[in-house]
């Protein structure tokens, strides 16, 4: 094996090295120019598995970059660590007419820790190189080896993982013993593999040629449904020296279960009598899971620590609880611990967390789709949720972190796909009552109450435990439309229970809020809460997607001097759309003018043809929320 191996890899080299290819910017096809920034000309990935611990990738790539646009597109990134190896990587990069101007070598390349902010320890690091080149259009040729230790996860093959990236030719080829059976999911792939057996190996090949530069277009769905993908995924594998199999989502919840998490939740003594005390009295088994949870957060601290097998198997609970830190999946696991104490089951679940909204396939398994933990407990008719890593969130409570998609939850019976609750767009609430006077000076003197409901619970986050002149330099940066802002008092409580409600509360004033000038007296009717417009995309390709749903309601009391009438019709709007409605009114009825102001957007996938109406929306919004009220005296 080790000899086919190396002749396949030296008829590698060779061909890369005596199939020079010419890069001259004028051979591109011209139907591939529109919206690209780069071109990649060719591009050959080849994966061969030679054991369970032992994997290849072999890369060779030339981009043309059109623009500076193009050139985050052309940067090389490598990432390695003790199971992950460079082994070779060179390069050199063509002008315009595909003269080589320049070569490269891993020596030229940066190698740089890849630990997160919030992490304590990784060991992952990440090798990258941007090219200098001094004119535009230029191409980059580089070709590198990779070296794996697992055949858990294998790197997805992108022909196109970029927006303005168009392609000449992409192929992808896996190579592997015929008994090293696999898996694979093609998505947005217009052509069916080749699988072939030669040699004692077994190939499986795809190519595409030609695939035009996909436009980036606001409010568009995500990447995965847009862009072309291959998934291969093994039936057997070996990670760290720990074997497995799985076809499908329950084996791989298994083997998470038998070998991640099995005999990691022992706890001491102490702290299981500790837990009994803590609950002691509290029938509902609800809510004796949030007194647990509570003493978690408030004993513990995130930080991630990523480490060989750390990636995906939790620290003991018994360090946890010694130590008072560790990462989402130590933090469930040892939340879960504190609630097996008390007799509380509890599921430990893979997601994919983020603001935008990606859920597990329902009919492809791999361990690479997830990168956060969460817990459940499935309780009677009340599956609850919860998120182990915050200080902070409320008992049951993900916000658009991990809410609405599909998880994994790895179980004593095995994995079981679940979905975690939606926040719908009528509970994702902003509600704002606000009381002004405005004296003979233009003055603006006034309170202003808002609270936060569903996933608008966190908007006011990054204010709780801040000083008092930090609050204020945010709210100036918030409220922009009134000048002279001066916050005289601000409150900020937060109502932790099952529907958690966050409430603000500012008295403020501002001088020269309204202006006077020829016995008229006018103002902008809404400083509070402002839309802005949305680009306008001719030719749409893609449907409009809109993520995250959500309700505003503003309501400004004003008391202005007295003798002055409207001078222009009062602001009368209403739009009805299937994405969304809009309303906004004005009344004068003496010194009282009432302002009020609805909006609600619902999230979901729209025809594209609904996009130009979106646009419209947002600008009618925008016209009515920059409305200015003029007044003049009678």
């Amino acid at each position: 094996m080790k000899l086919i191996y190396i002749t396949l890899f030296t008829l590698l080299l060779h061909n890369f090295a005596n199939a020079q290819q010419n890069y001259d910017v004028s051979l591109i096809p011209k139907e591939l120019l529109p919206y690209a920034s780069a071109v990649v000309r060719n591009n050959e990935v080849d994966i061969i598995v030679n054991d369970d611990d032992n994997t290849i990738y072999h890369v060779k790539t030339a981009i043309t970059v059109l623009n500076k646009n193009g050139d985050d597109i052309a940067r090389i990134v490598l990432w390695h660590d003790k199971s992950r190896i460079i082994k070779s990587v060179k390069g050199q990069t063509y002008n315009e007419f595909g003269k080589p101007v320049g070569k490269f070598s891993e020596r030229d390349f940066q190698d740089q820790s890849a630990i997160n902010s919030f992490s304590l320890f990784e060991d992952t690091r990440v090798k990258h190189f941007i090219p200098s080149i001094g004119a535009y259009p230029y191409t980059i040729e580089y070709e590198y080896e990779i070296k794996t230790k697992q055949t858990l996860n294998f790197d997805d093959w992108q022909p196109v993982d970029n927006y303005n990236l168009a392609v000449e030719k992409s192929k992808f080829t896996f190579t592997c013993k015929p008994d090293f059976k696999v898996r694979f999911k093609e998505i947005n792939i217009p052509v069916k593999s080749v699988i072939a057996a030669a040699n004692g190996l077994k190939t499986y090949t795809w190519q595409l040629n030609n695939l035009k530069a996909i436009r980036y277009e606001p409010y568009s769905p995500n990447n995965d449904q847009l862009f072309s993908s291959i998934k291969i995924a093994p039936e057997s594998f070996k990670y760290e020296g720990i074997s497995g199999t799985f076809t499908n989502w329950k084996q791989l919840g298994q083997w998470n279960y038998d070998k991640l998490l099995v005999k990691r939740k022992e706890l001491p003594v102490e702290t299981i009598q500790h837990m009994k005390q803590l609950t002691a009295g509290i029938a509902d088994t609800k809510l004796k899971a949030q007194k647990v949870y509570e003493y978690m957060q408030n004993k513990t601290r995130y930080i991630s620590v990523q480490v060989g097998i750390g990636g995906y198997q939790p620290f003991l609970a018994a360090d946890v609880d010694r130590l008072s830190y560790g990462d989402c999946k130590a933090l469930v696991n040892y939340t879960q611990a504190l609630l097996k104490a008390v007799d509380i089951d509890s599921w430990y679940c893979v997601v994919q967390a983020g603001e935008r909204k990606v859920s597990l396939m329902n009919d492809f398994a791999t361990m690479s789709q997830g990168n956060h933990i969460i817990l459940c407990l499935p309780l009677k008719n009340d599956t609850t949720f919860l998120e182990c890593t915050s200080q902070k969130i409320p008992f049951g409570f993900l916000g658009d972190f991990t809410s609405d998609r599909t998880i994994l939850a790895c179980t004593p019976q095995g994995g079981k796909l679940m979905h975690t609750p939606k926040y719908a767009a009528q509970t994702n609430l902003q509600l704002r009552k606000a009381a002004f006077v405005i004296d003979k000076s233009g003055l603006l003197n006034g309170d202003i109450t808002t609270t936060f409901e569903g996933e608008q619970y966190n908007n006011q986050e990054e204010m709780v435990n801040e000083p008092f002149t930090e609050q204020v330099k945010a709210l100036q940066k918030t409220y922009t439309a009134i000048n002279n802002l001066d916050i005289e008092k601000y409150e900020l409580s937060q109502d932790k229970s099952l529907h958690p409600k966050t409430t603000e509360h500012i008295k403020l004033n501002a001088s020269g809020f309204a202006n006077i000038d020829n016995n008229k007296f006018y103002f902008s009717i809404n400083p509070l809460n402002r839309s802005g417009a949305v680009r306008d995309i001719r030719n749409r390709n893609t449907p409009l997607y809109i993520n995250s749903g959500y309700t505003d309601d503003d309501e400004i009391a004003y008391t202005i001097p007295e003798g002055y009438a409207t001078d222009m019709m009062p602001l009368d709007v209403s739009i009805e759309k299937p994405f969304g409605t809009f309303k906004a009114s004005m009344i004068l009825n003496g010194s009282k003018l009432i302002f009020k102001r609805h909006i609600q957007v619902i999230d979901g996938t729209y025809n594209k043809d609904l996009y130009h109406d979106f646009v419209d929306f947002y600008d009618k919004v925008k016209d009515a929320d920059n409305y200015t009220v003029t007044l003049i005296k009678k």
